[in-house]
C-alpha cells in the first residue's frame, strides 16, 4: 500500500556538514603549496588574486542586485572569499595570518550554510508532514471503500440466500401431494409459475 522508506547512511548526513571546512581547508593547503613554490611576497601574484577576488565579489553583487539570484550571488561571494584566502595564504611568510583567515572563513561559511540547512530542514519537514497527511487520507478512504465493498458483498450474499431459500420453498411446496396452484390463484393470491409435479413422481 505504501512505498518503502529508505534511511540514508550516517555518512550522507555528515558529509554536507563537513563541506565548508573541507572547502576552506583545501584553499588554505593550495595557498600554502603556492607559497612554497614562489608566491611568497610576490606582488604580481598578490595583485592577480586581488583582481580575481574583486571580480568575483562584483559578480556576486550584480547577481544579488539586478538578477536577484541567490545561488549565483552566493557562489560569487564564496569564490571571492576563497580567492582572498588563497592570496593571503600564498603571499604571507608565516602561518598565523593564513590560519586566522582560514578560521574566519570557515566560521562565515558555516554561518551561511546553517541558514540553508535550516531552510532545507524546514522544507523537508513540511514535505514529510504533507506526505503523512496524504497517506492518512488515502488510508481512511481505503478503509471506507473496503467497508462499503464488504457491505455490498453481504447484501448480495443475503439476496442470493433469500432467492435460494424461496426457490427451495416453491419446489418443496409444489412437490406436496394435493397442491393446486389454481386454488391459490382463485383465492386471490398471486399466480405461481406452473410446475409439472408429475415429472417428479
Amino acid at each position: 500500500m505504501y512505498e518503502p522508506l529508505f534511511h540514508r547512511h550516517w555518512l550522507a548526513h555528515v558529509t554536507p556538514k563537513a563541506a565548508p571546512a573541507l572547502a576552506t581547508s583545501t584553499v588554505l593547503i593550495l595557498g600554502r603549496i603556492w607559497n612554497a613554490n614562489g608566491a611568497e611576497h610576490s606582488v604580481g601574484n598578490a595583485a592577480l588574486m586581488v583582481v580575481l577576488a574583486a571580480g568575483a565579489a562584483a559578480a556576486g553583487v550584480c547577481a544579488a542586485g539586478r538578477l536577484g539570484d541567490n545561488v549565483i550571488a552566493g557562489t560569487g561571494f564564496a569564490a571571492a572569499g576563497g580567492l582572498a584566502l588563497a592570496g593571503v595564504a600564498g603571499y604571507a611568510d608565516g602561518l598565523s595570518l593564513p590560519l586566522l583567515l582560514w578560521a574566519l572563513a570557515t566560521a562565515v561559511a558555516y554561518g551561511l550554510a546553517a541558514r540553508y540547512w535550516r531552510t532545507d530542514r524546514r522544507d523537508t519537514t513540511a514535505h514529510e508532514r504533507r506526505t503523512t497527511e496524504r497517506r492518512e487520507d488515502h488510508a481512511h478512504i481505503e478503509r471506507v471503500e473496503a467497508l462499503r465493498a464488504g457491505a455490498q458483498i453481504e447484501v448480495a450474499r443475503s439476496g442470493a440466500a433469500y432467492a435460494e431459500q424461496l426457490a427451495t420453498a416453491l419446489i418443496t411446496r409444489a412437490a406436496l401431494p394435493g397442491f393446486d396452484p389454481k386454488a391459490l390463484t382463485n383465492a386471490g393470491l398471486p399466480e405461481l409459475p406452473a410446475i409439472d409435479a408429475t415429472k417428479e413422481h
